[in-house]
């Protein structure tokens, strides 16, 4: 049993990780053939029945117990987070599997409030034992925070299954698929890119795919369970002209099963991952400066996530850190921009049939037609703010307090032709892919490395660019976003958040945006 409370430390500058591209650690291994013999039981399990009661032999009278405990010495409110989660990473280099392993994660947190002090304590062990220990260490912390004792005796309602939304179905559940299976893809793959030009020297490519059972109960008489999928396709190379060495990458990643996988879309994904690695033998930089800054539709939006998004989060502006606290209900951007954050989307990365406080999973309006209506909210800023939760309470896992986060952020379509609002600018760029971020959410100072880009010159796009950075202020790009295409799309790629130690799956997205200026640094000349 660990136990930690639920203190958040200053806020330094921070960057997101391409989720596809990355290892992951866990505290368990085992071997593929293992892992499936593990996950049986879960594959058979209905996704929103109690599958730790099946499984585990935790019933609903076990969780009034933990509860009972946490609350016994006084508290305000108590709730419960089981995971069961594995994930299975293959890594393919130049044709050979360098890399194959499944990691397991099992455990459940208890959280205590007592006015706005939250205390948090997990076990790694789904024994009566260690879970009333882990009860008892986060009353404790809760109580340890100087506030006025909770109230003694707070009723705990007997947990009733309230079911959620249904938004990743899948017809190839990973249980089912052998790891041969998954390695011929990434074979089919490496396949046609290693042919598809003779400038290409070296493939790299990951496969990942993870399910995760999760189970909320609280004080309320609240039980939820979920079964969450998720799947990312990673593809990268290395191409070789004249003695210079370029290299790009282009990733999927999804909450589906193995159906999404079908032959073209494998095809599609190695060939343009050739196509954008050696365009890059014909980019030029450009002169630095403050230019016009069209960005492009989909993965373009984490520059909208990282510089927009987090400062929106409510527990930043109740703690006065975002630029955007005391600012609810003024006029942030031009009216064309309306701004959403939406858990309901079916299989994006970012959706959740519910957050895991248990809350209702919602589309939620941040920016309305240019005005600041609403923060992301989870319960503890809801109840400071008086309002309702937005269902945005996430953690990383049952090791941590949720807070809220961001799930798919996105800007809403406008009233202008894409080609229009490219043809509007004389002499800027064309950001497509964006990587190396870096945000100060207390600021709203940004810096972007351009992976993949063009200039525009006379209101056309001309050449690849390269090794261009894009620095700016957060609340001073949104209000300089003149016009919004009608085009909008949400980022393949699957990014991970990151966020005071806690990293989560979230989505991002706009249409075609132009910001009227950006400080871009390149090469003059």
């Amino acid at each position: 049993m660990n136990a930690r409370p639920a203190t958040h430390p200053g806020l330094s500058r921070r960057g997101f990780l391409l989720a596809a591209g990355l290892a992951a650690t866990a505290p368990a291994w085992l071997s593929l053939a293992e892992a499936a013999r593990a996950a049986d039981l879960a594959s058979r399990m209905p996704a929103q029945g109690n599958y730790f009661e099946q499984a585990f032999g935790i019933a609903p009278a076990d969780l009034s117990r933990i509860m009972s405990e946490a609350l016994a010495g006084g508290g305000d409110y108590c709730d419960l987070y089981f995971q069961h989660s594995q994930g299975t990473w293959i890594v393919l280099e130049d044709g050979v599997v360098n890399r194959a392993y499944t990691s397991v994660n099992l455990g459940m947190g208890v959280r205590v409030l007592v006015g706005e002090q939250t205390g948090y304590a997990f076990s790694q062990v789904l024994e009566m034992p260690a879970m009333l220990e882990a009860a008892r260490a986060a009353a404790s912390l809760a109580r340890a925070g100087g506030q006025a004792p909770g109230t003694r005796g707070v009723e705990v309602k007997p947990p009733r299954n309230r079911p959620g939304l249904d938004l990743y179905p899948m017809a190839k559940p990973w249980p089912e698929v052998g790891a041969e299976a998954r390695i011929e893809l990434l074979r089919t793959a490496g396949v046609r890119m290693a042919q598809a030009d003779p400038r290409v020297r070296k493939t790299l490519l990951q496969f990942h795919d993870g399910t995760g059972r999760i189970m909320v109960a609280n004080n309320e008489g609240l039980l939820r369970s979920d079964y969450r999928p998720r799947t990312s396709f990673y593809t990268s190379c290395v191409a070789e002209d004249n003695g210079r060495r370029e290299s790009n990458y282009r990733d999927l990643t999804t909450r589906a099963g193995f159906e999404v996988y079908g032959r073209e879309l494998v095809l599609a994904q190695a060939d343009e991952t050739v196509r954008a690695t050696c365009e890059l033998f014909e980019a030029k930089p450009v002169a630095a400066g403050e230019m016009p800054v069209v960005l492009a539709p989909g993965s373009s939006g984490i520059l909208l996530h990282e510089a927009i998004g987090h400062g929106l989060e409510a527990d930043f502006n109740r703690r006065r850190i975002s630029t955007y606290a005391e600012r609810l209900g003024q006029t942030v951007a031009d009216p064309q921009v309306t701004i959403v954050d939406d858990g309901t989307i079916p299989h994006s990365h970012g959706a959740i049939n519910f957050d895991d406080e248990g809350g209702d999973s919602r589309r939620t309006v941040l920016v309305e037609k240019g005005k600041l209506v609403s923060y992301l909210q989870d319960r503890l800023s809801a109840q400071w703010y008086q309002t309702a939760s937005t269902g945005s309470g996430r953690r990383q896992s049952f090791e941590y307090a949720p807070m809220p986060r961001m799930r798919a952020t996105f800007m809403e379509a406008g009233p202008h032709d894409p080609q229009e609002i490219i043809a509007s600018v004389r002499r800027g760029l064309y950001a497509v892919q964006f990587s190396n971020g870096q945000v100060n959410i207390g600021a709203g100072d940004f810096s972007f490395y351009v992976k993949t880009g063009y200039a525009i010159e006379d209101g056309r796009l001309t050449h690849p660019v390269k090794d261009i950075n894009v620095v700016g202020n957060g609340p001073q790009a949104l209000s300089r976003i003149s016009l919004v295409g009608n085009d909008p799309a949400l980022a393949t790629a699957g990014y991970m958040c990151g966020k005071l130690g806690q990293s989560v799956p979230v989505s991002q997205g706009l249409p075609t945006t132009l910001v009227s200026g950006l400080n871009v640094g390149g090469s003059r000349g």
